[in-house]
């Protein structure tokens, strides 16, 4: 079963069993699914999909830090069970000992010099720990590792 019919199959079991938060938070990620298929016209892979969910969770934390900001708990609760519902999608997080590893592996492949060095590195990143990682702090890893 790919992740589109997953989530598909988790909106049914949440209607089924009556649970409004869990449907609208999955229909939510539906739509924006549903959106960037028409926008670029494609039937989007499961690597897309799991795009569309970084976006999304990225999206939540940043409302989450301006309700909390704005003393909007009620609201920020609402965002933080979104967050709850989109990571269920993602694929599980990398250690930091295997992200390190991946890391100087990449670093030592690539021979360029300079500010070239860190675009290159941090693309072949990027297509390796796409969700599996936090890529702010590999960037910030990389940046650490070529400057010494």
């Amino acid at each position: 079963m790919n992740l589109k019919q997953r989530i598909t199959e988790d909106m049914k079991a949440a209607m089924r069993a009556g649970d409004s938060k869990r449907r609208d938070a999955i229909r939510l990620l539906r739509a924006a699914i549903k959106q960037r298929e028409v926008d670029k016209r494609i039937e989007l892979d499961d690597a897309a999909i799991i795009a569309v969910i970084e976006k999304m969770l990225k999206q939540r934390r940043d409302s989450i830090v301006q309700y909390e900001a704005a003393r909007r708990q009620d609201l920020a609760d609402a965002e933080k069970y979104e967050v709850d519902v989109l990571r269920a999608y993602m694929p599980q997080m990398l250690s930091e000992v295997e992200i390190d590893n991946i890391v100087n592996e990449i670093v030592a492949d690539v021979a360029d010099t300079g500010q070239q060095r860190m675009g290159k590195i941090m693309a072949l990143l990027k297509a390796r720990l796409a969700g599996c990682a936090d890529m702010a702090q590999v960037a910030a890893l990389v940046k650490k590792k070529i400057s010494s």
